[in-house]
């Protein structure tokens, strides 16, 4: 994995201890989607990892609708702090 996942459960977490919640998974999965988007900018053909990649948008995309459907106000501000536009 080519960034810090420690870094990105650390800024994201809500308690010492969370490593779950759908923020923080959120915000890995965001990270994941960046570094493979640049990844498939030098290989274009790389296929399989592009399935893994529409896979990890549509798992982001239902914790984001649970997060809007259970906590709005923790869902604008993750909205906000990684820069996705929904």
């Amino acid at each position: 994995m080519a960034f810090q996942k420690t870094a990105t459960v650390e800024k994201y977490r809500t308690h010492g201890t969370d490593t779950g919640s759908a923020q923080v998974q959120v915000a890995i999965l965001t990270a994941n989607i960046n570094y493979l988007t640049d990844h498939f900018r030098a290989h274009a053909k790389d296929h399989h990892s592009r399935q893994g990649l529409l896979k990890m948008v549509g798992r982001r995309r239902r914790l984001l609708d649970y997060l809007k459907r259970t906590d709005l106000e923790g869902y604008r501000k993750i909205i906000a702090d990684l820069g996705l536009r929904h």
